[in-house]
């Protein structure tokens, strides 16, 4: 027989066999009594130990409720004697349920900061993002206009220095230019166009800045993004470091005959592209040696195409207000205001004239006792006269081929011919100035001019800017639109 006299008794996982000790109820000093995972048979004694516990007696717990394998007040656990003794039943699955309600809570903890750093991301992503119209934190959808990247007013505003004059690349009749510094360091020229509150709608201007985005031409300056608001239209473009061919003109040294000749070609190809290659053409409508750029290589990247229509929004391409400059215009251009692929071969051929004498035609219209548009008139008198050496820019001296010189100086007065009908198309330029087919049409203009019954009386070109001043409200600026980016 088991003997009890002591306050508590841990009897646990012990193989003891027989009938429960009946005298176990007489030990009423007994505390706890613990004769779990034995092999004891009953019946169970009416008076136990206040605490006692007889789970795993299989002879005993399995015919009886789990309830009276436990004593009614607050039992200690009982313990495990060695380490492959296994915890009672309900221990286990307790300790499950916390492990359970443990790691359930860390889950959530962590889906929670996982959604909230998510959140965070998208928001920085989202604010950090080139909106379209923002500068005055307006909610409104961005426009997505291919490869063309949208900003920010305030990023360009940082990247410029708040457009300060120190910044200032150029100036004219569609806006201001200035150099600008993106975050990574991408130099790009930033212009700023005029009447940017009232040239239009939102949907208009981005049709037209989608036009000039698609018309991707290695002399053609490129869009690299715009920016619009209620107030502000903002193109930008890639920094040409070596400026434009007017600045280049005035520069030392001079541009040499080669590089000269190189970017005559250079620009033909790229208007004729805007005329006959894309889809729909596009009329620059201010072709001269302020908008066309030098690349790192000095190769001609023609600037500025489509500002003229993507400021007049209207439907017809005449227009009220004549965009270009003085010099360059085309007579019929500037008497009727409508503008064709021929007033563009009419600017181009002012621009031939600019690289042979190194002058740009308002500036030459400045000089003393000179008229506006009198470049062309001198030319043709100085033509006629044989006296081509008078035209070349003295920078140049005797270091430039005279034939070369004298076929460039024939296809700009073929294009500057009053009539547009009798323009050359800029495929034709091109061919010409490659050396294809000058000398034929040369000879057929010269006949014609003979042969022909309609006449200008004593019609100079001078004539038709008499009138103008510089400011004149029928030109946008005659001045440099541009400059160098």
């Amino acid at each position: 027989m088991l003997d009890f006299v002591a306050m508590s008794r841990r009897l646990n996982n012990n193989t003891l066999s027989g009938p429960f000790p009946s005298a176990s109820a007489n030990l009423s000093q007994l505390v706890f009594l613990d004769l779990s995972y034995n092999n004891l048979s009953g019946p169970i004694p009416g008076s136990l130990a206040r605490t006692f516990n007889i789970v795993g007696n299989p002879l005993i717990c399995g015919t009886n409720t789990e309830e009276d394998c436990y004593g009614t007040a607050p039992m200690p656990m009982s313990y495990k004697l060695n380490s492959s003794q296994g915890a009672p039943p309900l221990a286990k699955s307790k300790s499950h349920k916390f492990v359970a309600v443990a790691f359930g809570a860390a889950i959530g903890c962590i889906s929670i900061l996982s959604l909230a750093a998510g959140f965070l991301f998208w928001w920085r992503h989202r604010r950090n993002r080139q909106i379209l119209f923002d500068v005055d934190d307006q909610h409104m959808e961005n426009v997505g206009l291919g490869n063309v990247k949208r900003f920010q007013f305030r990023e360009l505003q940082a990247a410029t220095d708040k457009f300060s004059g120190k910044n200032l690349l150029g100036k004219g009749g569609f806006g201001f230019v200035y150099r600008g510094q993106l975050p990574d360091g991408t130099l790009v020229a930033v212009k700023r166009l005029k009447d940017g509150n009232v040239a239009g709608g939102e949907a208009q201007f981005q049709t037209e800045v989608e036009m000039i985005s698609l018309a991707l031409h290695r002399n053609l300056l490129r869009l690299y993004g715009f920016c619009t608001t209620a107030t502000e239209r903002l193109l930008v473009y890639p920094y040409m470091s070596n400026g434009s061919v007017a600045s280049r003109l005035k520069g030392k040294p001079p541009l040499d005959w080669a590089t000269r000749r190189r970017i005559a070609l250079g620009a033909g190809r790229g208007l004729l592209y805007l005329h006959e290659q894309c889809d729909p053409k596009i009329i620059h409508r201010d072709v001269k040696a302020a908008n066309v750029l030098l690349d790192d290589c000095c190769e001609a990247i023609v600037g500025d195409f489509g500002l003229a229509k993507l400021l007049d929004h209207r439907d017809s391409h005449v227009t009220t207000a004549v965009r270009g400059t003085v010099g360059h215009i085309a007579p019929e251009y500037l008497s009727t205001g409508q503008s064709s692929d021929k007033t563009d071969v009419f600017g181009f051929g002012i621009l031939l004239l600019e690289l042979v004498t190194g002058q740009t035609a308002l500036e030459f219209g400045k000089a003393a006792n000179q008229k506006k548009g009198a470049m062309l008139d001198w030319v043709k008198k100085m033509h006629q006269e044989k006296k081509l050496d008078v035209l070349v820019d003295k920078g140049l001296r005797s270091r430039y081929d005279g034939i070369e010189m004298e076929e460039m100086v024939q296809v700009a007065l073929l294009c500057t011919q009053y009539l547009p009908g009798h323009r050359p198309k800029m495929s034709e330029v091109v061919r010409m100035l490659e050396g294809d087919g000058l000398a034929e049409r040369w000879q057929a203009s010269q006949r014609a001019d003979s042969h022909k019954s309609f006449k200008v009386p004593d019609f100079t070109f001078s004539r038709c800017y008499s009138d103008l001043t510089d400011d004149s409200s029928l030109l946008v600026q005659a001045v440099e639109l541009s400059g160098p980016r």
